[in-house]
């Protein structure tokens, strides 16, 4: 059919748009791929919709997900996030955006380009999965497991194999629309 979709999918308004115009679609923006990281590490124990319906509060809160205006919050502002309702209201996830803006930026500062680093995990090129059912997509793989140990290596908190496999998904690492989705690529 024409207009079927992953079985992810709710018919909720806002999760049919992020599915078919954001999910899976590569990005090699990186003020977008931090934004992306720093979301799924808010998923952990949820689901994606809840953070979904709360990411224009998370971009409010975190400044766009400006690393270096993150990296500069303090705990007086942690503590006036642990009260917005707009977001996620839990210390660890909160202070892990933080600490990743700071990782971001000590990875800057050494010399390594974040985007290259997160896509050379795939060889710079978005990898086509050809997925039948939503049983056969994986949680993780040797590349997200991989993912999750350098970025810890680096600093960053929240980024456990499984988040850094939906992080991949989301920002186009990995194209995991299944074969009959209408947003899987058609051969040319």
């Amino acid at each position: 059919m024409a207009d079927e979709r992953c079985g992810w999918v709710t018919a909720d308004p806002l999760y049919l748009e992020y599915h078919d115009k954001e999910w899976g679609a590569p990005t090699t923006d990186a003020r977008e791929l931090f934004e992306m990281l720093c979301l799924e590490g808010q998923q952990a124990g949820l689901s994606w919709i809840t953070v979904l319906k709360k990411r224009e509060n998370y971009r409010r809160a975190f400044h766009g997900f400006d690393p270096q205006r993150v990296a500069a919050m303090t705990e007086q502002d942690v503590e006036t996030l642990l009260q917005d309702s707009g977001i996620i209201r839990h210390r660890g996830k909160i202070e892990a955006i933080i600490t990743n803006a700071k990782a971001y930026l000590a990875m800057e500062a050494a010399g390594e380009n974040f985007v290259t680093f997160i896509w050379d995990f795939v060889g710079g090129r978005p990898q086509l999965n050809r997925w039948q059912a939503l049983s056969q997509v994986p949680a993780k793989t040797e590349q997200s497991d991989a993912m999750s140990k350098a970025l810890k290596k680096r600093g960053f908190k929240f980024i456990g194999s499984t988040i850094c496999y939906a992080f991949m998904q989301a920002s186009g690492l990995v194209n995991d629309h299944l074969t009959g989705c209408m947003c899987y690529p058609k051969p040319r």
